[in-house]
């Protein structure tokens, strides 16, 4: 996905690509941003728990993907949306938020600590990087609750804080198939928006 994202930012910079969003599932893997991470395990135990370690350029520290994550790929053209690299990353924040209170789950984002939270816990990772104006990597939303990835780690480096799931909130949650046509809707609709700083209903917390 990696390689996929590479090349289709690179075409849509050049005009040969138009602009997609790709939401799937990965098998488990822990993935590390441009910082540095000093508390990684070690390969042997990665190796043992079936785990593959990447590193990329994406914003953020180490944090982990896996079945019940839905994963969301956007390479956008955010220059040619008006949109810059903040804006970019709090319109992926609004349709995260649209979706939850959709769901009846009270999330919200929470200040110095990036992704979306219900109370101190993160229910969506954000990391995104930009070339030229165009986006790549996204977001996980975290579908189930519950993985030995997580516990390898210190999750995006935050320590004052747990994680949750919409199964976790709701006690039933959707599929990574169910729920990307429904979230895709709500972060169609955000990046469409022309009034793109428009409030969340957020934002004055």
């Amino acid at each position: 996905m990696w390689e996929h994202q590479r090349r289709r930012r690179a075409a849509v910079i050049a005009g040969h690509e138009s602009e997609v969003v790709w939401l799937l599932e990965h098998e488990p893997t822990i993935t590390t941003g441009r910082r540095t991470v000093s508390d990684l395990p070690s390969a042997e135990r990665l190796n043992a728990e079936g785990i593959e370690l990447f590193h990329t350029e994406r914003g953020g520290l180490a944090t982990y993907h896996g079945p019940g994550q839905l994963m969301v790929y956007a390479i956008v053209n955010c220059w040619e949306r008006g949109l810059g690299a903040k804006m970019a990353v709090r319109t992926m924040e609004r349709a995260i938020l649209d979706w939850m209170l959709e769901l009846g789950i009270m999330a919200r984002r929470r200040d110095r600590f990036p992704g979306i939270w219900v109370g101190t816990d993160k229910i969506a990772a954000i990391g995104m990087h930009f070339s030229q104006g165009v986006s790549m990597h996204g977001a996980a939303i975290y579908l189930e609750g519950g993985s030995r990835g997580f516990d390898m780690i210190t999750p995006c480096g935050v320590t004052n804080g747990g994680l949750t799931s919409i199964k976790g909130q709701l006690g039933s949650g959707p599929s990574a198939a169910e729920a990307a046509p429904v979230f895709m809707a709500h972060l169609i609709r955000n990046l469409d928006d022309p009034e793109c700083l428009r409030p969340c209903r957020d934002d004055a917390s």
